[in-house]
């Protein structure tokens, strides 16, 4: 079974990748912030605290952005 740091560092650093794919995503897409949360159900500060890389997110919620930006989820988590 893989070890993980001791830090904490390292999820600040996957948070921030997950949030930049995002933001990336919904460029890409011609979306506004405003457009991807209301349409996901989401609340603004919950949206932009999980794009900014500030906050952790559930699959659940990233399913529902995937779904907005017209991608799979997985091309959120992975970089």
């Amino acid at each position: 079974m893989p070890h993980l740091p001791d830090d904490d560092a390292w999820l600040l650093e996957e948070r921030r990748a997950i949030g930049d794919r995002i933001r990336v995503t919904r460029l890409r897409a011609n979306r506004t912030q405003e457009s991807v949360f209301l349409a996901a159900r989401l609340s603004r500060s919950s949206y932009q605290a999980i794009e900014a890389g500030s906050a952790d997110a559930r699959i659940s919620t990233l399913h529902k952005i995937a779904c907005v930006l017209g991608v799979h989820v997985t091309d959120l988590l992975r970089g």
